[in-house]
Parts: structure tokens; sequence; C-alpha cells
């Protein structure tokens, strides 16, 4: 329990961070949506080039992250020479990686569409160059434990980045009658923030000296490659509908659509900050418990709390909808309904995540790649197939269908390799619960008055709370039996 405790902990650090540094990213949905017209399609520009960006950090970073944790906790290894090589390593991919777009920039530019801004192309090119190689000072934090650390600086870099933003497309045009607003301002606030994030983390890089010992970089690859394709995988999940979208629905309408799916996808995004933040704590810890004889229990455990909590914040979303939709432009909400299917679809990823865990503590990371390619091929192939039929909503659903196939096949498989006693029966029935609250917060009828409707998704929302507290929180359960919490049995 004492372990759990700590997981805890610093999953409400890095959950404090990440909850907060996405509210305040949230922000800029509302500005975006304001600025950029729903029909311009300026936006989706802005969701397009993202996407690109979270599958080229991946490939940048090539599972180097994981492999840090991996190899750090090996008693006989060196953590300064492990943190030197990866450096290394990652630092030489991303160096290369900005000279060749910066070369061949114009075929890239074309090639994508953007032969007319080459300059979006190239702004992104050298942040996310930059931000694959601050993954490995970020890690390296959180391999010494130093969360508060982490989420300082986290949090000074989305503040900056708000910030300037705020100033390009509220403060300068107001001030400035021909300052223009255009869409590249965006990225060239990126690519600022992501220097000054550099500069705040020189003293996690005081000490670093290039070195690549050819047999430690041939053992350390030959675990990351499946990783790495599990890495593919894995932000292909989340970003390959809005890849694919535009070649599929091409034209200014493409674009349209997208921003509108972009936007209110966003919305659903507090489910990924909860996975993130768990992510964050998760890995290491379990890392450094490997050996322990109760890690099976604590992973247990803490799945079934990560499915609780997960459900909890669905049902929050959903019954506060008719205030959060404000978050977006009116010109955005007919893309509403895909929050709920999307937050499901985050659920699905991150108990993907948890119950796949046992490939990395048995070095079989091949089978997490297979698992994750197989749910990447299902996702992929319901898009292709549906989104000219049913435009955005196909890409919402391709999600789930993609993250349900890589959890049954990682849950399966990995019952035989690395067996654990998940509570089925009790996570079912929160799933169930969870359910049929949201189909009674659905038949609310949308003509009764703004309060009506919130009391009455608050008293549901009291209702499910209530059951975690009945079923599933010690305390009260002590304080139910007249049990002194203090007192040990």
């Amino acid at each position: 329990m004492a372990s759990l405790k700590s997981l805890a902990k610093d999953s409400a650090i890095y959950g404090l961070s990440s909850i907060i540094g996405r509210f305040l990213n949230y922000l800029l949905v509302p500005l975006y949506t304001r600025v950029f017209a729903a029909q311009s399609g300026e936006y989706g520009i802005v969701t397009e080039l993202y996407s690109y960006v979270a599958l080229i950090l991946v490939l940048l970073t090539f599972g180097m992250e994981t492999t840090f944790f991996r190899f750090v906790n090996k008693q006989d290894e060196n953590s300064r020479q492990i943190y030197n090589t990866v450096l290394t390593l990652v630092g030489s991919v991303s160096l290369l990686f900005i000279l060749l777009v910066g070369l061949f920039l114009k075929p890239i530019s074309e090639v994508m569409g953007y032969d007319e801004h080459p300059q979006y192309i190239l702004a992104m090119a050298i942040t996310v160059g930059i931000d694959a190689f601050l993954c490995m000072p970020f890690a390296y934090l959180r391999y010494q434990q130093k969360a508060l650390r982490f989420a300082t600086i986290k949090l000074i870099a989305i503040g900056l980045n708000i910030s300037l933003n705020l100033l390009l497309f509220i403060l300068l045009p107001r001030f400035l009658p021909n300052f223009g607003i255009h869409v590249g301002y965006v990225f060239y606030a990126n690519l600022f923030t992501t220097l000054i994030t550099a500069f705040m983390l020189l003293p996690e890089l005081k000490g670093f000296h290039p070195t690549a010992s050819k047999e430690l970089v041939k053992t350390m690859w030959a675990y990351a490659w499946p990783i790495l394709i599990l890495g593919l995988a894995g932000v292909l999940n989340q970003t390959a509908d809005k890849i694919i979208f535009p070649h599929i629905m091409q034209g200014p309408e493409g674009k349209v659509q997208l921003g509108i799916y972009g936007a209110c996808v966003k919305i659903a995004m507090i489910m990924a900050m909860i996975t993130q933040a768990f992510r964050y704590a998760y890995e290491p810890f379990v890392f450094s418990r490997q050996d322990n004889r109760d890690v099976k229990k604590d992973q247990s455990q803490a799945t079934k709390y990560f499915l609780i909590f997960t459900l909890l914040a669905f049902l929050v979303v959903m019954a506060y909808m008719d205030l959060l939709k404000y978050l977006v432009s009116p010109g955005y909400w007919e893309g509403l309904r895909v929050v709920p299917i999307v937050m499901a679809a985050e659920i699905l990823m991150g108990l993907y995540f948890n119950v796949a865990f046992w490939c990395k503590l048995t070095d079989r990371t091949l089978w997490n790649a297979l698992f994750a390619l197989a749910g990447c091929s299902v996702l992929i192939l319901v898009n292709i197939l549906f989104i000219p039929h049913y435009s955005y909503m196909a890409s919402a659903w391709g999600g789930v269908a993609g993250y349900g196939t890589a959890l049954l096949l990682s849950f399966i498989i990995g019952q035989h390799y690395y067996p654990v006693n998940y509570p089925l029966r009790s996570m079912a029935t929160y799933v169930a619960l969870a359910a049929f609250f949201y189909f009674v917060m659905t038949l609310i009828p949308t003509q009764w008055p703004l309060w009506t409707r919130l009391t009455l998704n608050t008293l549901i929302l009291f209702a499910f709370v209530g059951h975690i507290l009945w079923h599933d929180m010690p305390v009260w359960k002590f304080r139910r039996k007249g049990v002194n919490v203090n007192k040990k049995k």
C-alpha cells in the first residue's frame, strides 16, 4: 500500500501539471476557433500539422525513453553512461532530421500541400527536433523522481506559449491595426517556447559527453526497436485519422471538416491528460519494483483504480457538456457528438497501456508492437472505409475499434506469459454503471432549463461517486465497520 501511495503522490504531481497545462492550452482552443472561422479551414491546418509532429516525435525518440528506464534500473549499469548514450543517440538523429528537412524543404512542402507556406514546415521541423532531444532530460528528471521540477518547467513553457499566442492574436492586432493575423503564428510561438524550454533544462545537460559504446548501443537497440514500432502504432492510433482525413476528403471542405473534428476532440482530451499523468508515474514505478513479489497485485489494483477514475472523468465531461462546449466557437458545435466516443477510445488506450506492460517487464516488447500494429490496422481500415460515408464520425469510432482490438489481444496473450489477476467482475460493474448513468443523462430533455439539466447531472455524478466510496475506498470501509483507520489489525 505504501508503494501505491508513492505512485499516487507522483501521479498527482504529474497529473496536476498535466491537467493545469492542458487546461491552459484549452484556452487556446476558444482563441483559435474564434480567430480562425470554421469555414476557413485554418484550424484544420493546425490539426493536420500537429498530427504529423506527434508521429515524427516518436520516430526521433525511437523508443529510447522507455529503454532508458529499463537499462538505468539494472544494477550492473552506470546510470550516467546510459543517460549520455540516449542523449547522444536521440540528439544525433534529431539534428540529422532538421538538416534534411532544411535541405529538401521545397519538395517536402509540395508533397504535404504547403508549397505556398514552406516556413510552416521548417518551423515545425526545428521544433519537433528539439522537443525529441528534450524528452531525454525530462525522462532523467522522472528517473530522479524530481516530479516538482518536471512539472514546473512544463507549466512555465505552457504559460509562455499561451502568452505569446495572446500577444500575437489579440494584443498586437488591437494596438497595431496593420498587424495581420495568420495561422503561422501558432507554429512560431511553439518554436520560441521550445527554445526557452531547452534553456531551462540546461542543468540536466551539465556534464553531458557524447558517447556511444557499440555493445551498449546494440543491446539498447535490440530492446528499443519493438518499442519504436509500438510507439509508431500507438501514435498512429491517435493521429492517423487526422492525417488520412484530408487525403480522403480533399479540397477546402476536407480542411473544414478536419478543423471541426480537431477542435471538438480537444474537449475529450481530459482523458489523455489522466492517461499521460498515470504513465509518467507508472512506468518508473513498475520498473523499480519488478522484482518485488507484490508487483502483480499493485498492477491489478492500479489498473482498476485507473478505470474507476477515468470513468468518473467521462461522466463529469458528459454531465457538464452544456458548459464545456463553449471551449470552442459555436461554428464548431456540430462536431460535439464525437466527444463521448473519443473519450471511450482514450479509456481503452489507457487500459491497453496498463495491461500490455507485461511485454516491457518480460522483455517481450515485440508482442507489444504486434498488438499496437493490429489495433492501428483496424483503425486505419475503419477510416478508409467509412470516412467517405460518415466523415469524422468514422474517425471517432475507428479509435474505439483500434484500441479495443489492441487491449483484447494484449490481455489474452498476456495471461499466458505474465498472468495478472485483474478484478474483472468489479471493473465490468463500473463500466456498466457508468454506461447506465450516461444513458440516463442523454434522456434529460434538452429543452429543459440549463440549471435543471446541470442539477440532475450533478446528482447522477454523486450517485457514481457514492458507489466508489461505498465499495472501493478503504477509509470509507473502515469507518463503516467502526474500525479506527490509524490502528493496525
